[in-house]
């Protein structure tokens, strides 16, 4: 039997133990998923397209490319996701601290119960966040040493090739080409390249390293000098030479880069990493290279200077050598005093010679009035008169006599003692060759086929005895041969 319900089984202000349906009610529970659906649902329908404006914070890129991030300002903050297909299209790099602008839809995430900003597009919040991002990134590669003045290389003086990264459509490359041409001629090779809008930085940086990294002999010839060039225009035109990517590119480059982006007043983080800043690419054309004609000028100049330098040693030497001359007596002077001393040598001679010869006449008159028969005969009576009284002694042939009989028997004496054969009478024998000639070693009477001995009786023919081998005993003479003491 069934049970009449009470007003206490529709009294709704009493929780009960176990949840129970009431007649009419249409507030059935849903799950928290189906919750969770509804808001999404109702978030997105709500707010399909919005633009926040914010500051970045707890900026975080993840392994998969996808861009985690919040969004905030002084009362609220809200967190933010970029995917990877839209972060391959940023025009520059997210960081902490950028105030920009998020373009997406809002959207919850119902594994946190949290809503959340899908963004699809981030751009900087004006120039002025433009200008923060750049003094951040500045402040940053410049504590890395990537401007540092050290780090400056001096471009070559004449640059055999020139490497040009720029636009090939532009008038910066003209303008570059026409001032080359007007200054030095010179090689140059173009990389072309976008300088505005997305891939420009890229591209600037593989043009510059493309080029670092060319042969020297390779066939595209590698540059001595490189232009990074661009025309002017704003900040953002002008973004690309500011990325990372770009700076980098320049500061390591292994070739000296003159940097010319935009005109006098632009300056971009390239122009601080370059090792020359041009205020405009023709100013950079300019600095590559000298001016010819200054140069052919220069060379003449030197030339002529160079000929001066040569020739001006010699015009002062002939100059000190004519004013030496010019000090230099005459040939008259110098000789002058010795002609007088040789004539008066000449007079002295001539004067003494005619007193020589007057001496010799006076004495040969004198000689020759001595000369008579007169005095002949009496010089040859005094000469018989020394004659006769001269007396011939004896003792003097005796002692004449004397001594020549000593020198006689000394050298009879002498004659017996190198007498060759007075040994022979002693009983020694006189050994000879062939030729006569006196042997004085048993090795020199081995070498001859017959020997003479002579006695003090006579000669007598032998030939030399051979030495024999050593334990044999010596063979008899063959017959018929002398025996060496003639058995």
């Amino acid at each position: 039997m069934a049970r009449t319900p009470t007003n206490d089984d529709f009294d709704m202000d009493r929780p009960g133990l176990v949840a129970r349906g009431t007649p009419g009610d249409n507030a059935a529970a849903v799950s928290v998923s189906e919750i969770s659906s509804l808001l999404k649902r109702t978030v997105e329908d709500r707010f399909g397209f919005v633009r926040l404006r914010g500051e970045l914070s707890g900026v975080k890129r993840a392994a998969s490319g996808h861009l985690y991030c919040c969004l905030k300002d002084e009362k609220a903050v809200i967190d933010g996701v970029m995917w990877r297909g839209s972060t391959d299209r940023l025009a520059f790099a997210p960081d902490d601290g950028l105030e920009v602008i998020a373009s997406g839809k809002i959207t919850t995430y119902p594994g946190r119960s949290k809503y959340q900003i899908v963004i699809e597009s981030l751009e900087l919040a004006g120039e002025g966040a433009l200008l923060a991002l750049l003094e951040k990134t500045k402040a940053r590669l410049e504590a890395e040493g990537l401007f540092a003045a050290e780090r400056k290389r001096a471009p070559p003086f004449l640059p055999h090739t020139i490497g040009v990264v720029t636009s090939p459509t532009g008038a910066v490359i003209r303008d570059i080409l026409h001032r080359l041409a007007d200054r030095f001629p010179s090689r140059v090779v173009v990389w072309p390249v976008l300088v505005q809008g997305k891939g420009a930085a890229d591209q600037v940086a593989g043009a510059i390293r493309g080029f670092g990294a060319l042969e020297v002999n390779g066939p595209v010839p590698k540059p001595d000098l490189l232009i990074v060039a661009r025309g002017g225009g704003s900040i953002e035109d002008l973004w690309g030479f500011n990325e990372e990517t770009v700076v980098r590119a320049v500061a390591e480059s292994p070739i000296p880069v003159i940097s010319a982006v935009g005109h006098e007043t632009d300056t971009t983080l390239a122009d601080y990493a370059a090792d020359r800043r041009a205020p405009t690419p023709t100013a950079a054309a300019e600095m590559a290279v000298p001016v010819r004609s200054e140069l052919v000028t220069a060379l003449e100049s030197f030339g002529l200077r160079k000929k001066r330098a040569i020739a001006r040693p010699v015009e002062i030497g002939r100059e000190r050598l004519q004013a030496r001359a010019d000090r230099l007596p005459g040939p008259d002077a110098v000789l002058q005093p010795f002609s007088q001393q040789l004539d008066e040598l000449a007079d002295r001679a001539r004067a003494a010679l005619r007193e020589k010869a007057g001496g010799g006449r006076e004495r040969l008159a004198r000689q020759s009035g001595r000369l008579g028969p007169a005095m002949l005969q009496r010089s040859i009576r005094q000469s018989r008169e020394r004659l006769g009284a001269a007396r011939l002694r004896p003792s003097l042939l005796n002692d004449r006599l004397s001594r020549a009989r000593e020198r006689h028997a000394g050298l009879a004496r002498l004659l017996v003692s190198v007498n060759p054969k007075a040994p022979l009478e002693r009983g020694f024998v006189l050994v000879s060759d062939p030729d006569g000639a006196p042997v004085r070693s048993r090795k020199t009477a081995a070498s001859h086929g017959s020997l003479t001995l002579s006695f003090a009786d006579g000669s007598l023919p032998v030939a030399p005895l051979r030495a024999a081998p050593r334990k044999r005993r010596p063979s008899p003479p063959p017959s018929g041969q002398d025996d060496l003491f003639g058995g």
